[in-house]
């Protein structure tokens, strides 16, 4: 299946992708594979889930104590990729990482259940647990703590936009003949430069 539909803006594309891709049921549209470097430039991913996006970038939540957090306040650098099997597809992104706004992040973190509000207290993420038990006494102090009111967004926990200067779409084509449009740009410029490219 060719990328027939041609468009000056990748991310007007990349909606009609992700939307096919929610409306076939797929468990998690949103699950995404975000690679960052550290100072030392030693490489490390994982899957995060994509909160929103819109012509400015794409959005998902972390602890910024984690390892990505780490990670993106000594190398804003990033890239990104979704893969959505059934469809055939996948998007690649690189771009800078910068914080959202408090009032974005207070917004956000509001809209979390109240066990998960507290779960972004009690986790000290990427260190090590050493008692199995640590966790669920670290679950209870914030519980206590907050008992009779509403969970702050710890200052530690935030989300970043990843501003894309490349964007890849690749659609599976046969016999290994895949079909592939890359949006470039410098990160000084609006106006995107398309390609196509050998698969």
């Amino acid at each position: 299946m060719l990328i027939v539909r041609l468009s000056d803006n990748p991310i007007e594309l990349f909606t009609e992708w992700y939307k096919e891709a929610q409306n076939i049921g797929l468990m998690e549209p949103s699950s995404v594979c975000l690679a960052t470097v550290d100072a030392d430039g030693s490489p490390s991913v994982r899957i995060v889930l994509l909160k929103a996006f819109d012509e400015s970038g794409f959005v998902f939540y972390t602890n910024l104590k984690s390892r990505k957090g780490r990670d993106i306040s000594s190398n804003n650098s990033v890239a990104m990729c979704f893969y959505w099997m059934p469809l055939k597809r996948q998007v690649r992104v690189e771009g800078i990482a910068r914080l959202v706004s408090d009032e974005i992040a207070d917004q956000y973190f509001q809209s979390r259940d109240r066990e998960s509000k507290l779960g972004a207290w009690a986790s000290i993420q990427s260190r090590t647990l050493e008692q199995s038990n640590d966790l669920k006494v670290r679950l209870d102090h914030y519980n206590l703590k907050f008992e009779s009111m509403d969970v702050p967004r710890p200052d530690f926990w935030s989300g970043y936009i990843v501003e894309p200067y490349t964007i890849e779409f690749w659609q599976a084509g046969e016999h290994r003949l895949h079909n592939r449009r890359i949006y470039k740009r410098s990160k000084a410029e609006i106006e995107w430069v398309i390609e196509e490219l050998y698969p």
